[in-house]
């Protein structure tokens, strides 16, 4: 053996050794050495009810993956709560956590050479925080989502996290009692779970089964029932048949896996967050996506779902209606899916879906068929024009009118903006723009869940229209328009709007538009200065030094790939 090979094997040896070494100490015996390690990522917390019912989740997978004779390797995945965080300097972390989530759980993979990995999470960012992961470290990965919550109830309406904060807006209004706003606090989440309606943790679990990473019906059940366990259970079963076959996330994270994905987003008035969401995953697995390409589908994929925040219906609803399934099959019935993908199971989707019925059940209100749909067209729509020439997103379902054009109210921040709201110095008629809330400028793009629920709560949903560089929690609805880019920190447009300006929302049109002439305009640029940063040290300002536009997914190692 030459002696630079006999150097290379001794070392190897050396390192090996060690390792082994390393195992033993936690028990290991020789045989376990010839079996997958099989890492499990547990987002486990008390932080918040979406993920403290995972750790059982978490122990029925370290138990069927040694049933499945692989060693199972758990470590902690960390998480935020968008609920709790709302309207808070904390949310600022919410879209940052998703980075973390990415890095940590990449980091444990990769630095531990593992052969394959169950993610389990709950809250928002969990989802697309692990599924960038899956499809960064390419090894066999399925993700597992905690589960729904139960809807509350009081006074015979179910209610959801979305309650609470409506009622602010009705209860400053002068429109709920004290013991009322009381009782909707107390009762709108009843246990453990993620936020029950079609809002982001439901929306992008919901996707991941037609994306083919999650199991089918995975992404309705209630956290705290007994098929939650089970699912996870085959999951994990599933995960280590993967890992013996070699089936890689990147051959199942496609172009047509991502549209699959999207197809359903629409279908089931999914969440503005999967648009950021899903060009991040897109970027992590290498798959050429734009923010047109959700403007492509919107166009011919109709909503199909009654689901809340604008309609009736909350997750559990849809799961006993049918499920994702139901939804998917519909659409592959149509042609609106591409049923080749391949799934984790090592089926294609068509096959997977073979048992499904084409057509929705009669006895249910939920999932319509497709030629009665809610909307016939999908509600997330790009919208651009010189205040948004990157593109911006608009939910459109719920909306009585399409367009409007009103004086701007302009606030440089989301705290701004809702004080103004509560104080009852927003009239009809009116476009907020809320700006400096974007990736760069908040940092971290805080979601406007707490103004836009306030303005429905007053009543003026339908009347004042809301534009922002910042994002919208799922569970928001109404004329708004977020992840406006490029955003007011950077310069865009948005950052020369003056109190008064004459603006145009027009979702029919796909427009989002500042009515001031060019030559006004070019003299406010000149005269601009960017602010300072508001954090200068920490994980906001290194997000907000390296993270990217959200017109391309707001990620933070889009630049270091070369592309």
């Amino acid at each position: 053996m030459p002696h630079n090979e006999r150097s290379k094997h001794v070392t190897q040896g050396v390192a090996r050794s060690a390792n082994r070494a390393m195992y033993y100490a936690m028990g290991y015996q020789d045989r376990d050495f010839d079996r997958p390690m099989i890492g499990v990522a547990n987002a486990h917390s008390t932080i918040t009810p979406c993920n403290s019912g995972l750790q059982p989740l978490a122990d029925a997978a370290l138990a069927e993956i040694a049933r499945c004779d692989a060693n199972s390797q758990i470590f902690g995945v960390p998480t935020v709560s968008d609920g709790i965080g709302m309207g808070t300097e904390g949310m600022k972390y919410s879209l940052v956590s998703r980075e973390v989530i990415a890095d940590g759980i990449e980091t444990c993979v990769n630095g531990q050479w593992m052969d394959g990995f169950i993610a389990i999470g709950g809250c928002d960012k969990n989802m697309p925080g692990a599924v960038m992961a899956i499809a960064r470290c390419n090894v066999p990965a399925i993700f597992v989502y905690g589960g729904t919550v139960k809807p509350g109830h009081y006074k015979g309406k179910d209610l959801t996290i979305v309650s609470a904060f409506e009622a602010v807006g009705e209860f400053t209004a002068g429109r709920l009692s004290e013991e009322d706003f009381k009782q909707i606090e107390r009762r709108c989440i009843p246990g453990s779970g993620s936020c029950g309606g079609m809002y982001t943790a439901n929306t992008m679990s919901s996707s991941f089964e037609a994306l083919g990473v999650s199991l089918l019906y995975s992404s309705t059940m209630a956290n705290p029932d007994p098929e939650k366990v089970e699912s996870t259970a085959h999951a994990a079963r599933v995960l280590v048949d993967a890992v013996r076959n070699g089936l890689r996330p990147r051959q199942i994270i496609t172009r047509e896996a991502i549209e699959n994905a999207i197809s359903v987003v629409m279908a089931v008035g999914g969440s503005t967050n999967a648009v950021l969401h899903y060009l991040a995953i897109a970027d992590a697995a290498r798959v050429p996506w734009t923010i047109d390409d959700f403007e492509r589908i919107r166009r011919r994929v109709p909503v199909l779902c009654d689901m809340k925040p604008s309609g009736r219906f909350v997750a559990t609803d849809l799961h006993r209606a049918g499920g994702i399934p139901q939804v998917m099959k519909i659409l592959l019935t149509n042609g609106l899916l591409h049923g080749k993908c391949m799934t984790i199971t090592g089926r294609t989707l068509e096959l997977e879906l073979e048992k499904v019925p084409a057509q929705p059940r009669t006895d249910q209100e939920v999932i319509r068929p497709i030629d009665n749909p809610m909307y016939s067209h999908g509600h997330l729509a790009i919208l651009k024009g010189n205040l948004s020439t990157e593109g911006c997103v608009a939910k459109i379902t719920g909306l009585k009118k399409m367009s409007i054009t009103g004086p701007a109210r302009v606030f440089d921040s989301e705290d701004a903006a809702m004080e103004a709201i509560l104080a009852d110095r927003i009239r009809a008629g009116d476009v907020i723009v809320i700006r400096f809330e974007g990736p760069k400028g908040g940092p971290g793009m805080r979601e406007m869940l707490s103004p836009t629920s306030a303005l429905i709560g007053k009543g003026l949903g339908d009347s004042v229209g809301l534009i922002t560089d910042g994002r919208f929690s799922g569970g928001t609805w109404g004329m708004v328009v977020g992840h406006v880019a490029p955003e007011a920190y950077v310069g865009g447009l948005l950052a020369l709007v003056h109190e008064g300006d004459s603006i145009t929302i027009d979702a029919d049109r796909l427009l989002l538009q500042l009515n001031v002439p060019d030559q006004e305009i070019a003299r406010r640029r000149a005269a601009w200065k960017r602010p300072a940063p508001r954090y200068t040290r920490g994980v906001l300002a290194k997000f907000a030094r390296v993270v990217s536009s959200a017109s391309t997914g707001a990620v933070t190692d889009r630049q270091y790939d070369g592309e």
